[in-house]
């Protein structure tokens, strides 16, 4: 067993597949099959994912106990669980786990495996569990590179603060407008919108692009003007944040001319809710996850002053 200096271990966050899943809302397998199968779907397509992602979950844990002092973590205990400063994180992804599991850590180092490369791209996710044995030493000895992730961080005035790897959703719980007062650049205007998005670099190919895309589409359908867009991602470590506001609706009370621009640690975005229920803010889209964001409440968005490391 390698040993590490002071208390560290190994920490392996875990997921439940989509079988898993199923079984606990159906309570059996049978159930769940027939449930899936009467939709017209292909129920052996999650059999195949759950006895692939157990495969390589069974022969990571037994390498990991051979390198270290291992802990096993699911998915659903993250946001509570204390990791240690000398941890080493391993991810069997998708790499939205990754993404999970990045805003609860402080600058640990963070191994991405994928259990099934033949059905997951995997940008976090660049190692397999064969990968181990030579990884983890390196990463004890401070010998393995890694990429430095900027993260998003929401304080709100009460205290509470979320950190965001990807991305925050700023805006009502459902389908309702968000009304709110943004301010940045020394500007501010009152607002009625969908929402509001903040992407990072490594979410800029999300959601981000996707509300980019679909902007230019209409200008291009309107006007007839071909829209040239610039889809490259910012890089993972870009120390700027960018925001958009999602249908933003001109009124007799509210305003929408500030709806896209970048965010630094000297020009945050400040945002104050007038909502008066169902305001939330969620990051890397869990939604179970959230700030609420009702009336009085004040949101100062930033970059987080922590790093996500991510071993490369």
């Amino acid at each position: 067993m390698i040993q590490s200096q002071g208390e560290s271990k190994i920490v392996l966050v875990i997921r439940k597949t989509r079988l898993q899943e199923l079984i606990q809302r159906f309570n059996t397998e049978q159930q769940a099959q027939f449930y899936i199968e009467h939709l017209g779907a292909d129920f052996f397509d999650y059999q195949r994912e759950h006895v692939q992602y157990q495969e390589q979950l069974q022969q990571t844990q037994t390498i990991l106990n051979r390198l270290g002092r291992l802990q096993l973590l699911e998915r659903g205990f993250i946001s509570n669980y204390v990791f240690g400063p000398a941890d080493i994180i391993v991810v069997l992804g998708q790499d939205g786990l990754v993404a999970n599991t990045l805003k609860y850590l402080n600058g640990q180092p963070v191994i991405g495996l994928n259990p099934d490369r033949t059905r997951w791209e995997g940008v976090l996710l660049p190692f397999t569990a064969v990968d181990l044995p030579r990884l983890i030493p390196e990463v004890i000895a401070n010998k393995r590179s890694w990429q430095e992730l900027t993260m998003a961080e929401v304080q709100l005035n009460d205290g509470q603060n979320l950190q965001a790897v990807n991305d925050f959703f700023i805006g009502p719980r459902s389908h309702t407008s968000a009304m709110y007062r943004i301010e940045i650049n020394s500007q501010a205007e009152e607002h009625l919108s969908s929402g509001i998005i903040v992407s990072t670099g490594l979410g800029s190919t999300g959601w981000l692009r996707s509300i980019l895309t679909g902007a230019a589409g209409i200008v291009q359908s309107v006007t007839n003007i071909d829209v040239a867009l610039d889809t490259r991602p910012m890089p993972w470590n870009s120390e700027q944040l960018v925001f958009s506001v999602r249908e933003p609706w001109p009124s007799r009370t509210s305003a929408a001319t500030i709806t896209f621009g970048q965010i630094t640690s000297n020009n945050p975005l400040r945002i104050i809710s007038h909502m008066p229920e169902h305001g939330v803010i969620f990051s890397d889209g869990i939604e179970t996850d959230y700030l609420a964001f009702n009336s009085g409440s004040q949101a100062t968005i930033k970059p987080a002053s922590q790093k996500g490391r991510l071993v490369v």
